[in-house]
């Protein structure tokens, strides 16, 4: 493929980015991506329908960068574009609003070689304004059934300093396998954004496929740049309704069955939430728009339970705070 190849003519990664209206996020980004010591990779960035001077700065300043312009499709959209177009064996996702540390391609390769099993490798997110503090340390979901990235606001004291196979990744900076895309398929379209990480990395559970933390790849992250800060209304809506799918397309029902007194009180929490932030009509609406969805997740259920390559038992030593 064309692209900007720091190695030789047929890369052994890309890095794929997608943007909308990150003019000046992307500058930051593709300079760190610049300082990497692994060099064998080119860079693709996906630019959803960006409003900005984006893609001209990108043509101009920026030539040897792959580009695929498309129409305002959301998140989710432009990042299974940054998925698929690429046929190198490992695919970087990246966020517009990060900063690599010059090791971090590196590391996370070397992860991957070092661990065949592996469909994915995570990085060490770092806050980008306070450096001391941890942005992530690999994704978790808990049996409330609510992913979130281990160590979120922590002081990074070294804590999570050990590598180790952990449930996911955040897509905010992750390394996929070729081999792990081709049998767990892309994100789920329909989530359009939240959960789509965590969704993908139980159904690689699922599928027999591990997850790398290697705290060695640091990334500075801002957060919340494109889509912007806080809980939103549009946050919620999404969270809410995407959790319902994501359970009811991944857990064997064994598994639901056993802890469905804890999936029951995460709903539970999640409804005592929109009542004390007086958002009952986000959360009727969100559950409304899941029970509507409900027939395409269950026919998506049917063929990832189908293909299951791994026990109830082994998925549940997966799954809890420690991932």
């Amino acid at each position: 493929m064309s692209g900007a190849t720091h190695g030789g003519p047929t890369p052994r990664v890309t890095v794929a980015i997608a943007n909308y209206n990150g003019r000046e996020l992307l500058h930051g980004a593709l300079q760190s991506l610049d300082a990497q010591t692994f060099g064998d990779f080119c860079v693709l960035v996906v630019d959803d329908g960006s409003t900005d001077d984006s893609v001209a700065w990108l043509r101009t300043s920026r030539p040897g960068v792959e580009l695929i312009v498309q129409e305002n499709a959301g998140v989710t959209a432009a990042l299974n574009v940054c998925l698929s177009a690429p046929r190198t064996d490992l695919v970087m996702l990246l966020n517009n609003d990060v900063e690599l540390h010059p090791a971090c391609l590196a590391e996370l390769v070397a992860a991957l070689d070092a661990h065949p099993e592996a469909g994915s490798a995570t990085v060490k997110l770092l806050d980008f304004h306070r450096r001391d503090v941890l942005d992530g340390a690999g994704d978790v979901l808990t049996w409330a059934g609510s992913g979130h990235r281990r160590g979120h606001g922590e002081p990074d004291r070294g804590q999570y300093d050990q590598p180790r196979a952990i449930f996911g990744a955040c897509a905010a900076a992750a390394v996929y396998r070729r081999s792990a895309l081709d049998a767990v398929g892309l994100l789920d379209a329909d989530f359009g954004a939240f959960c789509e990480d965590t969704d993908w990395a139980l159904r690689a559970q699922l599928a027999g496929f591990d997850c790398r933390y290697v705290p060695t790849a640091v990334v500075f992250h801002m957060g919340s740049a494109t889509l912007g800060a806080g809980l939103t209304d549009f946050t919620r809506y999404r969270l809410w309704r995407n959790t319902v799918w994501m359970l009811v397309k991944g857990l064997p029902a064994s598994v639901a069955l056993r802890h469905s007194h804890q999936l029951l009180a995460g709903q539970l929490l999640n409804l005592a939430v929109a009542i004390r932030d007086r958002k009952l009509n986000i959360w009727l609406r969100a559950w409304r728009d899941a029970l509507h969805g409900m027939p395409r997740m269950l026919q998506r259920r049917r063929e990832i339970q189908g293909a299951r390559r791994v026990s109830p038992r082994e998925l549940e030593a997966r799954i809890g705070p420690d991932g």
